[in-house]
């Protein structure tokens, strides 16, 4: 497949945040099952560990779980919370620095037949996909998609419209519990696409 791939030095970049706000405007794209479905990445949240409590990586944290944090940018780490939800976030930076970027919802663009499918829905609205969990499962990710090359032809972002500050809206992330402190607690480090309809209910 050819296809416009992001290119590895994008995802190796070290300004995580700056990494989940350029990520807006991305089509995320998946051929599982030989089942392509893609979608305009529309919300992200950046972890920016060792320091940062909300990540899985916080205080350099190594676990066969969090491996994934401390390879060279460009690969996915899936996790599943709930016991339901498969969260699909892409790793950042260079080896041995744990960052990463959640994909928190997208807008549907290929595939959305097999999507609703996927989803057991009948028509397309925010649920289908407006959410991590949601998206993983209109995207077909399961938590063995964890540890894939962003470079390989099953899971990719593809290079897509720039999003301009102006359309942009910063917020604290989302679910961290009370016991991550200040300040990480309320760092606007959640992005959405300003007025988009897919992008996951406000705080």
């Amino acid at each position: 497949m050819n296809h416009s791939k992001l290119s590895t030095s994008f995802y190796q970049q070290n300004d995580v945040v700056q990494i989940a706000k350029d990520l807006l405007g991305k089509k995320l794209c998946t051929n599982i099952n030989n089942e392509f479905t893609s979608g305009i990445i529309v919300e992200t949240e950046a972890y920016r560990a060792p320091e940062d409590p909300a990540s899985h990586a916080f205080n350099n944290r190594f676990t066969p779980r969090t491996k994934a944090f401390y390879e060279l940018g460009g690969i996915s780490y899936v996790y599943l919370i709930y016991g339901v939800y498969k969260l699909f976030n892409v790793i950042t930076n260079v080896e041995g620095i744990p960052h990463a970027v959640l994909i928190r919802a997208i807008e549907p663009v290929d595939g959305i037949d097999i999507m609703l499918k996927r989803r057991n829905l009948k028509h397309v609205k925010r649920n289908l996909t407006g959410g991590p969990g949601l998206s993983s499962m209109a995207l077909g990710i399961e938590l063995e998609h964890n540890y894939e090359s962003l470079q390989e032809d099953l899971i990719w972002i593809e290079d897509a419209l720039k999003v301009d500050d102006s359309e942009i809206i910063a917020s604290a992330r989302v679910g961290l519990g009370k016991s991550v402190p200040e300040p990480y607690y309320s760092m606007p480090w959640r992005f959405r696409i300003k007025d988009n309809p897919f992008t996951s209910p406000a705080k």
